[in-house]
């Protein structure tokens, strides 16, 4: 069954979401089969497939080409697709064109924006419009120039305005919520503050679910985050492989 916005939002309280990032046609087919609810086409993309050093250098166009690519796949699950930097800041007439052509276009389901309470009124004239829209709270990556990464509820000062900025989104009308390298009891007490799922990255076993990049949990990252732990050493595996072939063109050349 094709996985909703509103079936999504149902699962608050009922179990916990799998959510995977996908880049093209072949990890979106590779999500899809292992059943996945959702999958994020993320700025993330940038760090694992583009080779930038953060998310910043991603551009509507590069998300644009990446969307298309999961969507071709027709996964069951939901297509969501990051927002990348700065867009979401821009005048709301030049975000809605963004989230149009990523929607129209593209074939995304919902879109993701980072942010909180500032973006509270983008949030709700987006899903005004028709847009679906995924929260993004806690360590933002987009931010990495101004805030670093750095885990979000270390203080109650902190915990304070990242709830806040949950509450927010969540009154705009987003469908769920990503809590990125919060602490484990800050991600039970945002569970407990908006009426939608909240999905960990980074955040323990204290959100209601979880989104994986899926190079990390295959590993096939070099250096992937302290909090991911690979599934499979599949990067290790196709080196090998590779090496094997290349051993046999030069023992055997050209016959």
């Amino acid at each position: 069954m094709k996985a909703t916005t509103r079936s999504l939002r149902a699962l608050k309280g009922r179990r916990p979401l799998v959510c995977l990032t996908a880049y093209d046609a072949v990890t979106a087919r590779l999500a899809d089969a292992a059943g996945a609810d959702l999958i994020l086409v993320g700025d993330s993309v940038g760090n694992v497939v583009l080779g930038f050093p953060s998310t910043v250098p991603v551009t509507v166009d590069m998300m644009a080409h990446h969307v298309a690519a999961v969507s071709r796949a027709k996964p069951a699950a939901l297509v969501v697709a990051d927002i990348p930097f700065g867009v979401a800041h821009e005048p709301f007439p030049a975000l809605l064109r963004a989230c149009r052509r990523l929607v129209q276009e593209c074939g995304a389901e919902a879109v993701k924006i980072e942010g909180g309470r500032s973006l509270a009124p983008s949030i709700a004239k987006l899903v005004d419009a028709g847009i679906p829209v995924m929260g993004h709270v806690g360590m933002l990556p987009q931010r990495v120039h101004s805030a670093g990464y750095r885990r979000r509820g270390l203080t109650d000062e902190d915990r304070a305005a990242v709830v806040g900025d949950a509450a927010a989104v969540a009154d705009a009308g987003a469908f769920c919520l990503v809590a990125e390298c919060v602490e484990p009891a800050l991600a039970r007490e945002l569970r407990a503050a908006v009426p939608i799922p909240v999905v960990g990255i980074g955040s323990g076993k204290g959100g209601e679910g979880q989104i994986a990049v899926i190079h990390d949990l295959l590993g096939l990252t070099d250096n992937p985050p302290a909090f991911a732990r690979p599934a499979a050493r599949l990067g290790r595996a196709a080196v090998k492989a590779l090496r094997g072939w290349a051993a046999k063109v030069r023992r055997e050349g050209s016959r």
